[in-house]
């Protein structure tokens, strides 16, 4: 359960942050969630990382499908990709990394009672 409420919570606060601060307040965001909710290192991981690439999944798609893919298609061109739905995936693949390195720092610095 707290595996969930982590993603869940990693989700929606990373989103709320980013709407007024930089894209990298998603490594802040997780690593304070998993700080402040014990988990093992490893699940502290995976929630990072799902929370993150799922966010940043449903973004890139959002954003993406208001241009009819043009932005997405021209990256994916630059980056030698077959179409632009991979180079969506590796979008979220990269953030989703971030989150989950960060949640990992922050799982491993949390104080052991």
């Amino acid at each position: 359960m707290k595996f969930l409420f982590s993603v869940i919570l990693i989700a929606l606060v990373s989103a709320g942050a980013e709407i007024f601060m930089p894209w990298w307040t998603i490594a802040v965001v997780s690593f304070l969630v998993s700080l402040f909710i014990e988990q093992k290192a490893g699940k502290a991981f995976l929630a990072g990382f799902s929370g993150v690439a799922l966010f940043w999944l449903v973004a890139a798609l959002i954003h993406d499908s208001a241009n009819d893919h043009i932005l997405s298609a021209k990256m994916a061109m630059l980056f030698h990709l077959p179409n632009y739905g991979m180079f969506i995936c590796v979008t979220a693949f990269v953030g989703g990394l971030i989150g989950g390195l960060s949640a990992w720092a922050g799982a491993l610095i949390r104080p052991r009672a």
